[in-house]
C-alpha cells in the first residue's frame, strides 16, 4: 500500500493513526514533531503526509508549506476536537485536508484512499526512472533521534536489565544483612540451574 509519514507530539493519536493505518496494511512512519518531519522526508519519502497543525519546533501549516513548495505528495492536517482550524492557513498552504482526532478510523482510511494509488503510481514512475550514479567513498547514514523512540529503546532495555539488577541488588543487601559470610542468592540459583 502506501509509506505514510504521521507527525503528531500526542502519543496517543500517534499510536491510534499508526494502529488503523498499519491494520489496512499501510507503512508508517511516526515522528513527534514537525522538525523531526522534515528531516525524515528524504529518507522516509512517504506517499502521504499526515501533520498535526500544532506541533512543537515546526508547525503542520509550517510543515505542509514546506512540502509544497518542494514538489511533495498529499498534506493532511489534523486538529484535536475542540481545536481551532485556520481555514486561510489550511488553504494557503495547500493542504490536501483536515482531520479531525481523535482519529474515526473510517474518515482516516477514507482520506488516506483517496491519494494511496496516486503513491503507487509515483513509486512505479521512479522505479522506472534510471538509476542516478551511485556516490564513491565510504556510505552516509542520518540518524534522526526522536525523544519518544530513545525513550521506548531505554524502556525496553530497562525493563530486560531489571531481574540481573534486582538479583546484584539484593544479594549486595543480603551480603551486608549476614556479615558477607552467606553465599549470594543468584550464586546459589545459577549453581542449581
Amino acid at each position: 500500500m502506501s509509506r505514510i509519514l504521521l507527525a503528531d507530539d500526542s502519543p496517543h493519536a500517534q499510536r491510534m493513526g499508526e494502529r488503523i493505518l498499519r491494520d489496512e496494511g499501510h507503512e508508517v512512519i511516526a515522528v513527534s514533531d514537525g522538525l523531526v518531519a522534515m528531516l525524515r522526508l528524504k529518507d522516509a519519502q512517504p506517499d502521504l503526509v499526515i501533520a498535526d497543525i500544532s506541533m512543537p519546533e515546526v508547525s503542520g501549516y509550517e510543515l505542509c508549506e514546506y512540502i509544497k513548495n518542494n514538489g511533495g505528495g498529499p498534506v493532511f492536517l489534523t486538529a484535536g476536537a475542540v481545536e481551532p482550524v485556520d481555514d486561510a492557513e489550511v488553504s494557503r498552504v495547500r493542504a490536501d485536508g483536515v482531520l479531525k482526532k481523535p482519529f474515526e478510523a473510517s474518515l482516516l482510511l477514507e482520506a488516506v484512499g483517496k491519494f494511496a494509488a496516486v503513491g503507487r503510481f509515483a513509486a512505479a514512475a521512479k522505479n522506472a526512472a534510471p538509476e542516478a550514479p551511485k556516490p564513491s567513498g565510504p556510505p552516509r547514514s542520518v540518524v534522526v533521534l526522536d525523544p519518544d523512540q530513545i525513550r521506548a529503546a531505554v524502556t525496553v532495555a530497562l525493563d530486560a536489565a531489571m531481574p540481573a539488577l534486582i538479583d546484584e541488588i539484593g544479594d549486595k543487601v543480603l551480603s551486608a544483612l549476614t556479615g558477607g559470610g552467606r553465599a549470594p542468592a543468584s550464586h546459589s540459583r545459577k549453581a542449581e540451574a
